[in-house]
């Protein structure tokens, strides 16, 4: 009885093929090449495959990055993400640059070339890594439906030198917000009072809003953590949502969104944004924007702590799971110098009045410099 074959090698006019098995069912594979010998190695990679569990069907092998793309898309859409974002960048810069590669070929060379021309193109560390993180999401989402095998392995992730410390005065707050259209004005006011992230904000419904108790609940699912989070509404945040909901009642009963534009879900409002920071003056010397919406949730948390709200309940809110990127959030700004300043005036004054001669005065200001010395270390 003769030995089953494992594979073969065949022509088909001036290029050969090879055919092997999987568990008994045949596969057919070009070589795309006019030499046995190439068709032969082809044949060697696949039976290797087929031994090591790492094969795939021919389906799976065709499957190109775009497509992964799409399915990413989608899920950003149904679980209600920032999907405009998540478009844009895979318009933008994911898809011209992967989009007709398959899957299956995806390697670290091609991943790192991505990220040396992004960066010689002047893009920041930290907008690389979010674009890749969105890659990496797609395959994992591709693997779990079996579109491809593995995911493959990605580059660390970049340095982030960059980081982002700007943060909106009340002054400035009110001055950009005075040029949003209205349906913007209370977005903008429950991100500066809340440090909420904007598709949290964007996606809230009716139904997780408690006028009654004045709460707002964000269920597992609806933040970026997944992990549930209840807000406590200020007095402004309680009277703008009262007559947001009493609004939404007359004009349009069926709306879920919290935040809508005649009964719309808002989404995208970037060009609104930045008309409104360049009428308040916030841009830089070529008229950019120097504000970005971001910079709410980082002034959100500082309003928390400047409040007296304990840390751990102010991460509680925010939604901040580690120390070290609350820290990053909680930013002190000349204000809370001269702030801390003052309290110290404040404090020798009381000592002054209370003291008996020079020799408190003296501990006094020795007192007030190191408590100074320590502020500016």
């Amino acid at each position: 009885m003769s030995k089953p074959r494992m594979g073969s090698v065949y022509k088909r006019g001036n290029v050969y093929w090879i055919k092997y098995y999987r568990d008994g069912k045949p596969f057919y594979e070009s070589s795309r090449s006019h030499r046995k010998r190439d068709a032969e190695r082809l044949l060697q990679r696949r039976q290797a495959e087929i031994v090591t569990g790492t094969h795939l069907d021919n389906d799976v092998r065709r499957v190109k990055i775009g497509e992964l793309l799409d399915d990413l898309l989608l899920d950003y859409k149904i679980n209600g993400k920032d999907h405009a974002w998540a478009e844009r960048v895979v318009r933008k810069h994911l898809r011209p640059c992967f989009g007709e590669i398959p899957a299956a070929k995806l390697n670290r060379g091609t991943v790192q070339r991505y990220v040396r021309e992004r960066q010689e193109s002047g893009a920041a560390n930290a907008t690389i890594n979010k674009a890749l993180a969105l890659l990496h999401r797609a395959f994992t989402l591709g693997a779990e439906s079996g579109k491809v095998g593995l995911v493959p392995a990605f580059p660390k992730k970049l340095p982030e030198k960059n980081v982002r410390k700007g943060f909106f005065e009340r002054e400035e707050f009110e001055a950009v917000r005075s040029h949003l259209p209205a349906e913007l004005k209370s977005v903008v006011t429950f991100a500066y009072w809340t440090g909420c992230r904007k598709g949290e904000i964007l996606s809230l419904k009716w139904a997780q809003v408690d006028l009654e108790n004045r709460l707002v609940r964000l269920e597992p699912g609806e933040t970026k953590n997944d992990e549930p989070r209840v807000i406590p509404l200020t007095t402004e945040l309680y009277e703008l949502l009262a007559m947001q909901k009493a609004i939404r009642d007359e004009l349009w009963p069926n709306c879920p969104w919290v935040f809508s534009r005649q009964g719309k879900r808002v989404k995208d409002f970037r060009k609104a944004w930045e008309k409104a920071c360049t009428a308040a003056g916030l841009v830089d010397e070529l008229g950019r924007p120097t504000r970005v919406f971001h910079d709410l949730r980082r002034t959100g948390v500082r309003n928390l702590v400047r409040a007296g709200v304990p840390e751990r309940v102010a991460m509680a809110i925010s939604g901040h799971k580690t120390r070290s990127v609350f820290d990053r959030y909680n930013i002190v700004s000349e204000r809370d110098l001269r702030e801390a300043a003052r309290r110290l005036d404040r404090l020798a004054r009381d000592h002054d009045s209370e003291g008996d001669g020079d020799s408190l005065v003296t501990a006094d200001s020795q007192r007030k410099e190191g408590a100074v010395r320590k502020l500016l270390i």
